[in-house]
């Protein structure tokens, strides 16, 4: 990652991560005034989407697409998308060892555009990945206790979020040297 910044002072580093929306609540501890106990309303309804995120490390901003699976097509599309958002700047993308991210279409994508660099978590490590944060984050802001009622109100909600909101960590601080931040 270092080379990659001293390499491309203008490159972007971005973790990538996919995760799946339910419309069912998940239940989390709230505060309410004693005596009253909040109700939450569960939903026997299993919809879902899969959303692909992807974190700019340097800057926070946060970049995401709903797509109807998790497949190597699916993680091409986002890629493209990844680099319409940075055009005409070199990309470093890290992520973990999904099964769509090694597929066919894939490979085929990253060796046509050589600008296009990866870089692996290791195996059983999500807390290694900003954008874990960034789903938990939004999962804490928007969909744990929900009362919405209808599911592409959720979507809509967990969209928002992600694209208003600026995730700052100091993830990258603790594995690149200082002096690439200088100005």
């Amino acid at each position: 990652m270092t080379d990659f910044l001293q390499d491309y002072p203008q490159g972007a580093i971005v973790a990538v991560d996919q995760m799946s929306l339910y419309f069912q609540a998940t239940t989390t501890r709230v505060w309410a005034p004693r005596g009253q106990t909040p109700t939450i309303r569960i939903t026997p309804q299993r919809d879902l989407v899969h959303f692909y995120g992807g974190l700019n490390v340097l800057t926070g901003h946060e970049m995401a697409l709903t797509l109807p699976e998790q497949t190597s097509a699916m993680t091409v599309h986002f890629l493209e998308h990844v680099q319409a958002c940075y055009p005409n700047r070199p990309l470093l993308i890290l992520w973990d060892r999904a099964r769509w991210h090694k597929g066919q279409s894939v490979r085929d994508f990253l060796a046509g555009h050589p600008g296009v660099q990866t870089l692996h978590f290791p195996p059983g490590c999500p807390q290694f990945n900003p954008q874990e944060h960034v789903w938990e984050r939004t999962r804490d802001a928007v969909s744990h206790n929900h009362i919405l009622s209808d599911f592409p109100t959720l979507v809509q909600a967990f969209r928002t979020h992600l694209e208003t909101t600026l995730f700052r960590f100091d993830w990258i601080r603790r594995y690149a040297p200082p002096i690439l931040f200088e100005v």
